[in-house]
């Protein structure tokens, strides 16, 4: 999968958590929601690459990037600076994307697997789509 078709999958599975909200299907609506934010973050990790060029100083690199952890993916796409950043700048001013940031990165691909509440679905689809502090709009000016 290339970098467009990542942000182009993001964009999708954020629209199909919109519907599955929509439909009260709460459980995998949590779970598209965060997809969308994998994916999102992947495109970044390709969008480092074609920047760099020079991320596979390590040959275990593409390995690595086969995680679902925000985290990691913040790490292989270089945006941790950018992300303490937009947190430090966040806390000063309220912390609205310190709490959507805090929101959004508990969610794991096996929550596929688990039961969510309408709290939970709504609380992470918020957390990734508000305007202007939503994590995917954030996410959005690196891929």
């Amino acid at each position: 999968m290339n970098q467009a078709e990542l942000r182009k999958l993001a964009e999708e599975r954020i629209l199909d958590a919109a519907a599955l909200i929509s439909s009260s299907r709460w459980a995998f609506a949590y779970y598209v929601a965060g997809y969308a934010v994998e994916c999102a973050l992947k495109s970044c990790v390709l969008a480092r690459m074609i920047h760099t060029g020079g991320v596979f100083k390590d040959k275990k690199f593409s390995e690595w990037c086969w995680t679902h952890d925000f985290g990691e993916l913040i790490k292989h796409a270089g945006l941790s600076t950018e992300l303490n950043l937009r947190l430090a700048t966040s806390a000063a001013s309220g912390g609205v994307f310190v709490g959507y940031w805090g929101t959004a990165t508990p969610w794991k691909e096996t929550s596929r697997y688990e039961a969510k509440s309408e709290t939970e679905a709504r609380a992470l689809y918020e957390a990734i789509t508000h305007d202007p502090d939503g994590v995917l709009k954030w996410i959005r000016n690196y891929w």
